[in-house]
C-alpha cells in the first residue's frame, strides 16, 4: 500500500511519516535521497540518522540519490510474499527530483540536449511510478509542496517547481492514501477530496 505525504518545509511531514511507519510495521527501511555536498548537509544527515537510531524503532537506512525505482524493485524482490514486511519510507521525492534535474541540466540552451534530458527525466519518473505501483508492502513517500510560494527567478528553479508539481500530482493519484501536513497536523486529502460527477 503506497501512502503519499506532502507539506511545506518543517511542516512535520517526515515526523508524521516515521510515526505512521511505526504503526504499519515493527521495523522499517529508510531510503534517504539527499546528497551531502557540504559540512552543513553532512551534519544534518548525521543528526537525522542519530534521531532515527535513538527512536527505538529498527530502521535500516539506504542512501540512494538517483536509483530510487531500482531500490524499490530490489526490496520488492527480497520481500514479496513475506510476512511482517518492513515499512519502507522514502524521504524525500523532491530531493530525488532535484538530483535528477541537476544531473541532467546541460547548462546550455541547446535544443537537442534539452529535449534529450527532458525525455530522460520523464523516463525516470515513469520508472518510479511503475515501481510504486508494483510495490506490494507498506510504502510511505514523503515530498515537498513547493507550488504555493513565489515564482523562482531563474529557469532551473521554475522547471523544478513545475516538475515537482507534476510529480506530486501523478504520485498522489497512484497512492491509496494521501496526506498534507500543515503545522504538524496531517490532513487526509483523499477522504475530503471533492469529486466531479461524470456523465
Amino acid at each position: 500500500m503506497a501512502i503519499f505525504i506532502t507539506g511545506g518545509a518543517r511542516s512535520g511531514k517526515s515526523g508524521f511519516a516515521e510515526a505512521y511507519a511505526r504503526k504499519l510495521s515493527d521495523r522499517g527501511v529508510y531510503i534517504a535521497t539527499s546528497q551531502s555536498f557540504d559540512d552543513e548537509m553532512k551534519e544534518r544527515t548525521r543528526l537525522h540518522r542519530q534521531q532515527r537510531e535513538r527512536s527505538g524503532y529498527a530502521w535500516r537506512t539506504i542512501e540512494e540519490p538517483l536509483a530510487l525505482a531500482e531500490v524499490l524493485a530490489e526490496l520488492e524482490r527480497e520481500q514479496a510474499g513475506g510476512a511482517g514486511r518492513p515499512a519502507v519510507l522514502v524521504d524525500c521525492l523532491t530531493l530525488w527530483l532535484t538530483n535528477w534535474l541537476l544531473r541532467l541540466d546541460p547548462g546550455t540552451d541547446g535544443e537537442q540536449e534539452t529535449k534529450t534530458n527532458e525525455d530522460r527525466l520523464q523516463a525516470e519518473l515513469d520508472k518510479l511510478i511503475a515501481a510504486v505501483d508494483a510495490y506490494t508492502g507498506p510504502l510511505l513517500l514523503v515530498t515537498n509542496e513547493v507550488g504555493s510560494g513565489i515564482v523562482p527567478a531563474y529557469p532551473l528553479g521554475r522547471r523544478f517547481r513545475d516538475e515537482a508539481g507534476r510529480l506530486n500530482r501523478r504520485l498522489a493519484g497512484h497512492c491509496a492514501e494521501a496526506y498534507l501536513v500543515v503545522a504538524g497536523i496531517p490532513l487526509d486529502l483523499k477522504r475530503h477530496a471533492f469529486r466531479l460527477e461524470e456523465d
